[in-house]
């Protein structure tokens, strides 16, 4: 065989080579994401793509303020995305679905609409069916009125309410299937039934919402609340936060010139420590609101994003508002 014909098949046969190996080059190489805020496009490319058990590597940039990155429903601690810095994170999925990551730092007022979605593929045996939420289950409307008819004058009292549990029977409110689809207004209600008085009524509905909980739930809620809730909600909870007056603004702004306008404005953010709000909520309704997010009031669902057990932590955070433990 000629030098030059043992030259040409060499360098066909690498050609071919780089042409079978380059898709794999490519399909391993890490993928560059930037973030901006969501008024100027969010994060780019906001669909990613992966497969069960292989490493995803991503390198993170942000184009103007800090942002952070999480994916929802991972154990997963969030990490900063600076300005002019690249940010490496390697994510490896153990199951299929569609996971939703999202900006961890309060970057403005649409911060909540700084997510993308990660299709991770495999399996369909490994798929496991929804689990129906509570509210659904019940049939709640989350839009109709809740409040309570009443209040209680003073701040219902757990440890009172402890005193009062050790002379009645109340192993049929303290049920945790009991607890989640009642209003702590409907339980008062029912402890109409004794002899208590209205005050140690409410120290008894204290005293029940605090034994279906505990101390690390209402730190990991208040945790939650601090990060994800209280840019718009406040510190607090009075619904005074940072975001609030930008809220109202512009859904004042949004008004339709037609009947009903005032009505399918947005509203301000809720105000956690009203306790005719939260008093006639059940835990059932509360945990619907946070999956599916306020219709109308610019408050983002969060069902893609926190766990359920990280739900009802945040729940019985809100409920700790309005007792004292």
């Amino acid at each position: 065989m000629k030098r030059s014909e043992l030259l040409s098949r060499i360098l066909i046969t690498a050609a071919i080579i780089g042409a079978v190996g380059a898709p794999i080059v490519f399909r391993a190489r890490t993928l560059l994401i930037h973030a901006k805020i969501a008024e100027s496009g969010g994060w780019s490319p906001d669909i990613l793509h992966a497969n069960v058990g292989e490493s995803l590597h991503l390198h993170l940039t942000s184009d103007d303020v800090v942002h952070g990155f999480a994916v929802g429903q991972m154990d997963m601690p969030s990490v900063d995305v600076l300005p002019g810095k690249v940010t490496d994170v390697t994510l490896k999925f153990d199951k299929p679905g569609t996971y939703t990551f999202y900006c961890t730092r309060w970057c403005g007022l649409n911060h909540w609409r700084m997510r993308g979605i990660i299709e991770v593929g495999g399996s369909s045996a490994d798929l496991k069916p929804a689990l129906v939420p509570l509210y659904v289950t019940l049939g709640l409307d989350l839009d109709a009125p809740h409040d309570a008819p009443s209040i209680p004058s003073d701040k219902p009292s757990s440890i009172n309410g402890e005193k009062l549990a050790t002379d009645l029977s109340v192993s049929q409110f303290t049920n945790p299937d009991y607890y989640r689809t009642h209003s702590p207004y409907q339980v008062f209600g029912e402890l109409s039934k004794t002899s208590l008085t209205e005050s140690q009524r409410w120290d008894l509905v204290a005293y029940i919402w605090k034994s279906n909980t505990s101390s690390d739930a209402l730190a990991n809620g208040r945790k939650l609340f601090a990060r994800n809730c209280a840019a718009c909600h406040g510190e607090s909870g009075e619904g005074n936060g940072v975001f609030a007056d930008d809220l109202k603004t512009r859904g004042e702004s949004s008004k339709q010139n037609m009947s009903g306008a005032d009505n399918m404005t947005m509203q301000g953010p809720a105000n956690f420590t009203d306790p005719k709000r939260i008093l006639g909520a059940s835990p059932a309704l509360l945990q619907g609101k946070v999956l599916r997010g306020g219709m109308g009031t610019g408050m983002p669902m969060w069902g893609s994003i926190f766990i359920e057990g990280q739900i009802w932590d945040l729940i019985a955070y809100l409920y700790s508002l309005q007792f004292e433990y």
